[in-house]
């Protein structure tokens, strides 16, 4: 029997990518990828039909020869109902009935999911979380997102908004994520690792101190890489930033381990760059405030997919589609 290929669809703030791939032997295979710029809501939906349509013909393949679409968003959504409900970096992307019009243009099934719980599927049936029942994907880069795997089916809550772990408050006062200071996100994200360089490295330039990483004191030009640089090569303050960030992640983990008692959390981009540095204090944090019995069946671990996670994430979502 001929394989029936899933098509994924990402759709971001200014590009957007159609995959192609089938599964074999339990993993993913991609087969072909196309990318474009997303502009304006009409002509995007266009470009992602016309795209779809585009990378069939380049493979010989019908529309009817497509198992499934699967969809990747910036939230906030509707997964159940398939429409996107006015995400930040989408403009005019106001209650958009995507599923919809993607299932009746092609004639398949279709879903969509936001940005971290299609990273969380494609963890859970192809990367690190394979074989799991109980997972928890976060993704650690710019902000904190999370997707959780619970009973061996994605978990989205009420109305879409379950695994909103960068929300949680792990201190009174600290870096701003989420839009509250001493959040998860807030210690635990790119950009709330910026805000604690940022705070620090004032700290020594009013102090008449001055800082190798950040040489002309433009605390702008700090991100999150350029103290992960500095921390590399063994400078005090950037260990003690990471370090920060290090104690925060094992508190927020511990609460996560001791309420969904995962067998695995997966976590994505600067855990996964940085997971030596990461690690040893985040272990210690965990034994000493997470319930014995639920860490010890709790593995901690990087995904597995990478950088390349956003080209599979979609797919999974059209191989998660019963």
């Amino acid at each position: 029997m001929k394989e029936r290929p899933l098509i994924g669809v990402d759709i971001g703030g200014t590009k957007c990518a159609v995959t192609m791939g089938v599964i074999r032997s339990g993993d993913i295979v991609i087969l072909d990828k196309e990318g474009f710029p997303t502009t304006d809501v009409n002509s995007t939906i266009q470009d992602i039909k016309e795209t779809i349509r585009t990378v069939l013909e380049r493979n010989g393949i019908s529309k009817d020869g497509i198992e499934a679409i699967g969809i990747s968003c910036g939230g906030p959504l509707d997964s159940r109902k398939g429409v996107i409900l006015s995400p930040p970096n989408l403009p005019g992307w106001d209650n958009i009935p995507i599923v919809k019009i993607l299932s009746e243009e092609f004639g398949v099934k279709a879903a969509v999911h936001n940005d971290a719980n299609a990273c969380a599927l494609a963890e859970w049936k192809f990367g690190a979380g394979k074989g799991t029942r109980n997972m928890v994907f976060m993704t650690f880069g710019t902000g904190l997102g999370a997707g959780l795997i619970l009973d061996g089916k994605l978990y989205t809550g009420t109305n879409d908004n379950a695994g909103e772990l960068g929300h949680m408050r792990l201190a009174e006062y600290g870096p701003v994520g989420y839009g509250k200071a001493g959040s998860f996100e807030g210690f635990c994200s790119g950009g709330g690792i910026r805000q604690l360089a940022q705070s620090l490295v004032r700290e020594k330039l009013q102090m008449g101190s001055s800082v190798p990483w950040c040489p002309d004191g433009d605390l702008e030009k700090i991100t999150a890489k350029t103290v992960a640089q500095a921390a590399r090569n063994g400078d005090p303050l950037a260990l003690e930033i990471y370090r920060i960030s290090a104690r925060k992640l094992g508190k927020g983990l511990s609460i996560i381990i001791d309420i969904l008692n995962p067998e695995k959390i997966v976590i994505g981009s600067i855990y996964a760059r940085n997971e030596d540095i990461f690690k040893p204090l985040m272990d210690e944090i965990i034994e000493k405030e997470a319930l014995p019995l639920a860490r010890e069946v709790c593995e901690v671990v990087q995904a597995a997919l990478g950088e390349s996670i956003g080209d599979y994430a979609a797919l999974s979502i059209a191989a998660d589609i019963k």
